[in-house]
C-alpha cells in the first residue's frame, strides 16, 4: 500500500464543507496522516484596472485576507479540534493553481476535496476548481459530491 502521510483538504468556508470532514477523518485515522487545510481567497489584482471610487482593491484584499485567516482559525478550532496532526493556510490567487502549488512544495501525498456539481452557464463562468486539480495533480485526488 502506498504510504500517505500528507493530505491536503481545500476549503472554501461554504455551509457544507464540515459534512465532509468524516471522510476527511477516516482517511487520516487509516494513514496516520498529518492533515493540511488551505484556503485560496481569490486575486482581486485583476480587477485592478476597473476605477474603484472610495477604496482600493490593495486594501480590500489585505482586509479580505485577514478576515480568511480569521475566519480559518476559528473553523480549525470548532470543527477540526480533533485532528492531532493539523496544518492550515491561507492564500491569495487562483484557487487551482494556489492549491496545485501547494500540494507540489509540501509533496502532498493525496487530495481531498469537495466538488459542487455546477452545470450550465455556472460551469462556464465559474469553471471547476476540481477538475483542474484532478486533472493536474501530483497525487492521487478523491472528490466528494456535496
Amino acid at each position: 500500500m502506498p504510504k500517505v502521510e500528507k493530505i491536503l483538504f481545500p476549503i472554501d468556508f461554504s455551509e457544507k464543507f464540515d459534512t465532509f470532514l468524516p471522510w476527511v477523518s477516516t482517511f487520516v485515522e487509516k494513514f496516520g496522516a498529518t492533515l493540511y487545510v488551505i484556503f485560496v481567497a481569490q486575486d482581486l489584482s485583476d480587477y485592478t484596472s476597473f476605477y474603484v471610487p472610495h477604496t482600493s482593491i490593495q486594501g480590500f484584499q489585505e482586509e479580505a485576507l485577514a478576515a480568511a485567516q480569521k475566519k480559518m482559525a476559528a473553523t480549525a478550532k470548532e470543527f477540526m479540534k480533533d485532528f492531532p496532526k493539523l496544518e492550515t493556510r491561507v492564500a491569495v490567487g487562483s484557487p487551482a493553481q494556489k492549491i496545485l502549488e501547494f500540494a507540489n512544495q509540501e509533496k502532498i501525498d493525496l487530495i481531498i476535496m469537495a466538488t459542487h456539481g455546477r452545470k450550465g452557464l455556472e460551469r462556464t463562468i465559474f469553471g471547476s476548481v476540481a477538475d483542474q486539480i484532478v486533472l493536474a495533480a501530483p497525487c492521487p485526488v478523491v472528490t466528494i459530491r456535496s
